[in-house]
């Protein structure tokens, strides 16, 4: 499994910007895919998740900015991000999960975005 983000950048506070990841390999049957952000100093923590049915849920500090959606036909999962703050700063991570007798998860390798005042 393999799984690529795209869509970082530079952008001014109060701007959008649209994260994509794209699972290529065995990527079926994933029960969850989602995006975690790790900022410098910080740890590694959750933004969104989007179950196989379409279940999402947000971290509070996203709600009503961030909306996360997933095109099965593509294997992609989307991140609209909107009204963005200063410290939605951070490098942006693309997971994946199959929950079986135990969770294994899938990790691209990040994509930075940098919210400048």
């Amino acid at each position: 499994v393999q799984l690529v983000e795209s869509g970082g950048g530079l952008v001014q506070a109060g701007g959008s910007l649209r994260l994509s990841c794209a699972a290529s390999g065995n990527s079926f049957s994933f029960n969850a895919m989602g995006w975690y952000r790790q900022a410098p100093g910080k740890q590694r923590e959750l933004v969104a998740t989007i179950t196989s049915v379409g279940t999402s849920t947000y971290a509070d500090s996203v709600k009503g900015r961030f909306t996360i959606t997933k095109d099965n036909a593509k294997n992609t999962v989307y991140l609209q991000m909107n009204s963005l703050k200063l410290e939605d700063t951070a490098v942006y991570y693309c997971n994946a999960a199959r929950v079986g007798i135990m969770r294994v998860d899938y990790w691209g390798k990040g994509t930075l975005v940098t919210v400048s005042s």
